[in-house]
């Protein structure tokens, strides 16, 4: 009998085969072949919209395999396992691959090739989702359409919440951020981790 189609696993099947940035990463200083990271499917409760896989996501080919997600992990309250449910929790980067290191070993912005081919037809295949977590400056400006700073992004969090939170990237590097604005863990995080369980518990 002919299988019939889905349009949610041909969209998976095509992303997971991108090859669009192959030169663009084959000229950075990693000079890496893509490996898009595709974590989402239909029904998800809480999708996640990040900014891009990091050296150590593009080996495992898990989202979050690093000490960020152990730090975002934190902020939601979610162990690995309730994390990593993709039929609660989608992961939707503004980038599905590494988009590699420039010359002075910093991190490369997210190819916008890749959100202008993807993330609509990534959108409407999730529908509605009771929970958006926008995770870093890059996925505040495509999905509030902001041009605001971080900061003064985060710090209005209750423009958006319940249905919408914005938080910084949960990189070590902003460990001095999370030390200035002591209102993020004090104020938001309970905030967005009850709101977590009500979405789940659902």
């Amino acid at each position: 009998m002919r299988e019939r189609f889905n349009p949610m696993k041909s969209l998976i099947k095509d992303i997971g085969e991108c090859r669009l940035c192959a030169d663009r990463f084959a000229q950075t200083a990693t000079a890496h072949k893509p490996r898009p990271v595709v974590w989402f499917q239909s029904g998800a409760r809480i999708l996640i919209a990040g900014q891009a896989p990091g050296a150590r996501v593009h080996l495992s080919g898990k989202p979050f395999t690093d000490p960020s997600g152990d730090r975002l992990r934190d902020w939601l309250g979610l162990d690995e396992q309730g994390f990593y449910d993709r039929s609660r929790v989608s992961i939707v980067p503004m980038a599905f691959c590494f988009p590699g290191y420039n010359a002075r070993k910093a991190d490369l912005p997210p190819p916008p090739i890749c959100g202008r081919t993807w993330h609509e037809k990534v959108m409407n295949a999730l529908g509605e989702v009771p929970l958006t977590i926008l995770v870093g400056g890059h996925a505040h400006k495509y999905h509030l359409g902001v041009k605001t700073p971080v900061t003064e992004t985060v710090s209005r969090w209750r423009d958006h919440a319940p249905r919408v939170f914005a938080l910084p990237h949960p990189s070590w590097r902003n460990t001095a951020w999370l030390n200035k604005n002591p209102w993020f863990e004090a104020e938001l995080l309970p905030v967005l981790r009850q709101r977590v369980q009500e979405v789940l518990n659902d």
